[in-house]
């Protein structure tokens, strides 16, 4: 699936064009918490919590999928949704779309 995105140039997309007024969350960008949330949509996890605990033996090498360095903290993660109340609402449904799209066709 990440090779997918890589060659469809979807993670550059999202990388560069999901934005928030904070731009930075800490030492982590937009795309390190998509990577999780793409990783909880697959993980067939109850909860983000527990797809949380089940990959932080992981965090590192999943992370490194993303070309990332690692994964957000709990805390980052809670300012992140925080701060999903005020995307413009035609930003990330866009995005998400676009990586709908290619799941399907894959």
């Amino acid at each position: 699936m990440i090779t997918h995105l890589k060659n469809q140039g979807v993670l550059t997309k999202l990388s560069e064009r999901v934005r928030f007024a904070r731009q930075r969350f800490g030492c982590y960008e937009v795309i390190d918490f998509l990577a999780v949330l793409f990783g909880y949509a697959i993980s067939g996890e109850r909860t983000l919590e527990e797809f949380c605990e089940s990959l932080q033996p992981f965090a590192v090498p999943f992370m490194a999928l993303f070309e990332r360095n690692r994964l957000p903290s709990r805390s980052a993660l809670s300012r992140f949704f925080a701060a999903l109340t005020e995307v413009p609402d035609d930003i990330l449904p866009s995005q998400f779309l676009l990586f709908q799209t290619l799941s399907i066709r894959s």
